[in-house]
């Protein structure tokens, strides 16, 4: 976990590659929920991938470059 301006982000992933941030949620459907978690990844200045994975069954969508993607089909890598 890390913090932007008072703000958690769920997962910070490092490696050689570079950072990967991710945000957990079981569904983002309601408005407050999405901005909520955008907020902190918002936040982030740098030009690494930044992911909102759910249980949402939507498909994907992008926010200022912020990827909202199933968890399940991550975890598939599908």
């Amino acid at each position: 976990m890390g913090k932007v301006e008072g703000f958690e982000v769920d997962f910070v992933a490092q490696s050689s590659k570079g950072t990967v941030y991710y945000q957990v949620a079981l569904t983002v459907r309601d408005e407050k929920t999405l901005e909520r978690e955008l907020r902190p990844l918002m936040a982030i200045r740098d030009h690494y991938p930044k992911f909102i994975l759910t249980l949402d069954e939507d498909p994907e969508a992008q926010y200022e470059g912020i990827r909202r993607i199933n968890a399940r089909d991550w975890l598939l890598d599908l």
